[in-house]
């Protein structure tokens, strides 16, 4: 007995010097900012943006004109072509170098819509990042909101617990003092394993809930993880039920999905007057200037440096390619872009309505579950009269233990569905707010 109370004692000793490990706590907002840092689809998507930016600027540099040069080394042994005009069995080198330059001045204004598209192909881009980025929002908040109903679940059962073992220690005084049967006793000791039992499943629950959240935030460490929040009511009184149709209106204009289906459909028309502007001709500009090195054995040659500044020559010069006839490539893609078009409009119509109806079934779900806190509320305050009630007549003996046992686990039952409603209703109006921007 001796050892044990030693033990004990340098556990608490040491307990009470080591300093324990700082336990992170994290609201909602840091929950979401640290989902949007680490999630990887929206790393891809981020990319993928990246991405239109670079076409969107490659279509830009497409107007300025293009230079090149170029340099060159022949060898011809045998028979060939001398400078007098006249095949020689003789060996030759020649030596080229130019420079040249060109400039596309009309193309139909292919490279112009060209332009215009990619731009609406990047804005699109950025508004399906801002989508994912809402949806990882909408993630978030609902992990958060049903770790917080699991931790109010967690403390009912807690309470329910403690309530149950303080009566188990008033009971024993009265059934060692012969004013109680132990059978009573017993009974409130299984109620107590029951509630235990309540009490390890709502923790883990919890842990389970805590770990959903971790999994969508992309944590490396989840041991340590934990939120804290006001309670529900402060988050229902901060953000207000708001009408279907103001939200429907507000989300037209705002939300990224119906955005990028703009942007879409002024990519698809673009298209279709690139593809149209093939019809026209298109006139192009160029200039060259080069020169060259010619030696031919068995003959005198002129110096390289001689030769390079005698044998320069420059050029200027238009080109016109009118299109006649291309095996209907450009009738088909000009029908191809129209079809396009056509599909991008029912992919918005499509977007459009799923959002009424998402709004919709968002603005009703939010009124039933208003109304079952409502009543939720109620009915708990009916429960705790009545296990009041039950408790005072076990007390003066007019009822029996299962009675007693009954109502207080009709509480506890209707505690669990307060709590229910009361975050769902919260859940509820955050999805609201979250479709209106």
């Amino acid at each position: 007995m001796y050892i044990r109370q030693t033990i004990t004692i340098a556990l608490l000793l040491i307990g009470s010097i080591t300093p324990l490990a700082a336990q992170k706590r994290y609201t909602l907002m840091e929950c979401i900012e640290t989902a949007l840092e680490n999630n990887r689809n929206i790393k891809q998507q981020e990319l993928s943006r990246r991405q239109r930016e670079i076409a969107y600027s490659q279509a830009r540099a497409d107007l300025l004109p293009s230079l090149n040069a170029s340099a060159g080394q022949n060898f011809v042994f045998g028979r060939s072509i001398g400078l007098d005009n006249v095949y020689q069995n003789t060996n030759s080198s020649q030596t080229n170098f130019g420079i040249g330059a060109d400039i596309t001045l009309f193309d139909g204004l292919r490279m112009k819509h060209n332009i215009d598209a990619r731009k609406a192909e990047m804005y699109a881009s950025e508004a399906d990042l801002e989508k994912m980025q809402d949806d990882i929002v909408m993630s978030v908040s609902t992990a958060f909101l049903q770790a917080l109903l699991n931790k109010e679940l967690l403390r009912i059962a807690e309470n329910q617990l403690e309530t149950t073992e303080a009566d188990i220690t008033r009971r024993q005084e009265l059934v060692n003092s012969g004013k109680m049967a132990r059978g009573e006793l017993l009974e409130q000791e299984a109620q107590l394993a029951t509630e235990e039992l309540n009490r390890v499943q709502a923790e883990s629950n919890l842990r389970l809930a805590l770990l959903d959240l971790a999994q969508i935030m992309e944590l490396e460490a989840f041991d340590d993880f934990d939120i804290t929040a006001p309670p529900a009511e402060s988050l229902i009184s901060e953000t207000p039920l708001l009408a279907s149709e103001a939200v429907y209106e507000s989300a037209l204009l705002n939300r990224p999905e119906l955005r990028g289906m703009r942007y879409r459909l002024e990519s698809s028309q673009k298209e279709l007057l690139m593809a149209r502007s093939q019809y026209f001709p298109t006139l192009s500009f160029g200039a060259n200037m080069g020169t060259g090195y010619y030696n031919m054995s068995g003959r005198d040659n002129d110096a390289f440096h001689t030769q390079l500044r005698n044998n320069m020559s420059n050029s200027l010069g238009f080109n016109l390619r009118i299109p006649i006839f291309n095996k209907f490539q450009i009738r088909n893609s000009v029908q191809n872009a129209q079809l396009a078009i056509a599909n991008t409009q029912l992919e918005m119509d499509k977007t459009r309505i799923d959002l009424r109806k998402k709004i919709e079934q968002a603005y009703y779900n939010a009124i039933g579950a208003k109304s079952r806190w409502e009543a939720a509320q109620k009915s708990v305050e009916a429960s705790r009269e009545s296990y009041r009630f039950a408790e005072e007549k076990y007390e003066s003996g007019r009822a029996n233990s299962y009675e007693l046992f009954l109502a207080k686990n009709n509480l506890t039952r209707v505690l669990g569905e307060e709590a229910q409603a009361k975050y769902e209703y919260a859940f509820r109006l955050k999805i609201l707010e979250l479709l209106k921007d």
